[in-house]
């Protein structure tokens, strides 16, 4: 039996650390002002976004998708395999369609870097055992509603220690793929992040 990665997160982190499908019959709970704590991972939780330049690539689409849909980027953290964030809902679309535009850039920039203005070959585990994955991206993603100063704080907390929880830093200071800067130091890191009172 697979042990969980997450510790006591809630019944969709469970599934999401094991590696199972996400639980059918989510409902999305939009139009009613609450922030929005979201996870999705990359296809079969392989670690696609392991490079910096993979998970700048992120970073930075998630920025041009943040301006074209005016939604307020919170928190987040990019980690090898998967993705949170902390966002409001957007003026243009729902949650949905912002990680639908994401998950669509990011997978075209990282399969076909030259097209997309980089220069060398991002590495991916694209063409190992036969073939690249079927997809990017694993479908559909986690969505949790938040709605109260502390909840805010714990899905913040728990974002920017994910890295140091996973031993891929030693502080959160030392991952720059999140928004501890922001919060703990004053400094904008990698994508501008829009305060919440």
């Amino acid at each position: 039996m697979p042990q969980v990665r997450c510790g006591n997160l809630g019944l969709g982190l469970a599934f999401l650390a094991l590696g199972f499908a996400m639980p059918a019959g989510l409902k999305r709970y939009y139009g009613k002002g609450h922030l929005h704590f979201i996870t999705f991972s990359c296809y079969r939780r392989l670690p696609l976004l392991k490079t910096a330049r993979a998970r700048d690539m992120v970073v930075q689409e998630l920025g041009k998708v943040r301006d074209e849909t005016e939604f307020h980027l919170i928190g987040y953290v990019v980690m090898p395999e998967h993705v949170h964030l902390l966002m409001s809902e957007p003026k243009h679309g729902t949650p949905s369609t912002v990680l639908q535009k994401v998950k669509l850039r990011v997978s075209r920039r990282m399969r076909n870097p030259r097209k997309f203005g980089g220069t060398e070959q991002v590495q991916s585990p694209f063409g190992e055992e036969g073939g690249p994955p079927q997809a990017f991206w694993q479908a559909r993603f986690y969505d949790f509603n938040v709605y109260t100063k502390g909840k805010k704080m714990e899905k913040l907390n728990y974002m920017h220690a994910n890295p140091v929880t996973r031993g891929l830093a030693k502080h959160p200071k030392d991952w720059p793929w999140s928004s501890w800067s922001f919060y703990w130091k004053g400094e904008p890191g990698l994508i501008r992040i829009d305060a919440e009172e």
